[in-house]
């Protein structure tokens, strides 16, 4: 994982989301998941290219399971675009480093 992209777990998962200034990106994975392990790269050149101006965060669906309940992730990956703690986009499977990066452009 880059050093840019922030692991949340249960704990930290809506203190971080609600009270972000920033658009947060949170990507919902799991390690045996094979399309969550080729969104990766992805993920991690998204949070290089925004670093400052969107918090890009990841959580292990297997480990933080209240949090993925909370938000009714089904299916991974999933990727929410949260602003001002309301969410904006939802992907579910495989996404574009263009379709999020212009997402989040849309909230800068």
């Amino acid at each position: 994982m880059a050093g840019n992209v922030t692991e949340l777990t249960d704990a930290t998962f809506n203190e971080t989301v609600q009270g972000s200034d920033m658009p947060v990106l949170v990507d919902f994975w799991a390690p045996w998941c094979g399309p969550c392990k080729m969104m990766a790269p992805v993920i991690d050149q998204v949070a290089a290219d925004y670093s400052g101006r969107a918090l890009i965060c990841k959580v292990n669906t297997d480990d933080a399971r209240d949090a993925g309940m909370s938000m009714g992730i089904t299916a991974i990956p999933t990727l929410i675009l949260f602003k001002n703690g309301q969410i904006e986009k939802k992907w579910v499977g495989m996404t574009s480093k263009k379709d999020i990066a212009a997402a989040i452009d849309e909230l800068l």
